[in-house]
């Protein structure tokens, strides 16, 4: 008979705090790209279709992409929320400066799909009334798309270089990932954030070879991130010496 031993391991599962600790964040990272991706496509009807809101709609498309959305805007603060015991050992202030920009990004993205929900509930709401308007409401529509639109931008695009520059500064003076990850952040957030800032300004598009080459290495820094905290977890570093299962022990067995 074989009888798992306290090990902090259970099934080849690792159990320990600090374990727990990378697989958890590493996941939340990977579902702000299974929630955000898809939701690009989903929300389509009503970002492309100036006349949505008196049309026929796609209302029951439109409310489940916003509610992707929201669970990317619920996993970004988890990241932050979760990685924060961790990274505040290497510097507290760009740790806590971390945590308020991701917190800030949610509320960007809540704010974008609470103006999409409106266009939702004005076009239901209009749709059983004959007089209405219709031009006064294209244009209503067509204002709270560009919210949206603006919310994108803002969010996603320039608190996502903010982020990256500083958890990457984090990650990559703590040791806790091999530093070519977070290099990609250090390297990528520069470029994003000028592309973002150049579409505020007008010189630069969101589909452009500027935007293009901008979003790769952001890209690739946060799902290389998501995926080695969920194989491998956090790499043995000077921040985590001495805490809890900061180091694994080996699934030992005893059997009777």
């Amino acid at each position: 008979m074989t009888i798992p031993s306290r090990t902090g391991r259970t099934s080849g599962i690792p159990t320990t705090p600090l374990r727990r600790t990378a697989f958890l964040a590493g996941a939340l990272y990977l579902i702000t790209f299974i929630a955000s991706i898809p939701a690009i496509f989903v929300l389509d009807p009503v970002l492309s279709d100036p006349n949505y809101i008196v049309g026929p709609g796609a209302d029951t498309r439109v409310l489940v992409g916003g509610l992707l959305d929201m669970v990317n805007a619920l996993a970004c603060i988890g990241t932050a929320v979760v990685l924060f015991p961790v990274v505040k050992r290497q510097n507290e202030t760009l740790a806590l400066g971390f945590v308020t920009s991701r917190l800030l990004e949610a509320a960007i993205i809540s704010t974008g799909v609470i103006s999409l929900f409106a266009v939702v509930t004005l076009r239901q709401d209009m749709a059983g009334a004959p007089g209405a308007d219709a031009d006064s409401l294209v244009t209503v529509g067509a204002s709270l798309v560009a919210v949206r639109d603006w919310t994108f931008l803002l969010g996603p695009g320039v608190m996502a270089a903010i982020n990256a520059l500083l958890l990457g500064t984090l990650m990559y003076r703590s040791g806790l990932v091999p530093r070519v990850i977070p290099l990609m952040g250090l390297v990528g957030a520069p470029l994003l954030l000028s592309a973002k800032l150049g579409m505020v300004f007008g010189v630069n598009d969101e589909i452009s070879l500027w935007s293009g080459v901008a979003l790769v290495p952001i890209f690739f820094w946060e799902l290389s991130l998501g995926v080695w905290l969920v194989v491998r977890g956090f790499k043995p570093s000077p921040i985590t010496a001495g805490t809890i299962g900061s180091v694994e022990p080996p699934a030992a067995v005893s059997r009777v």
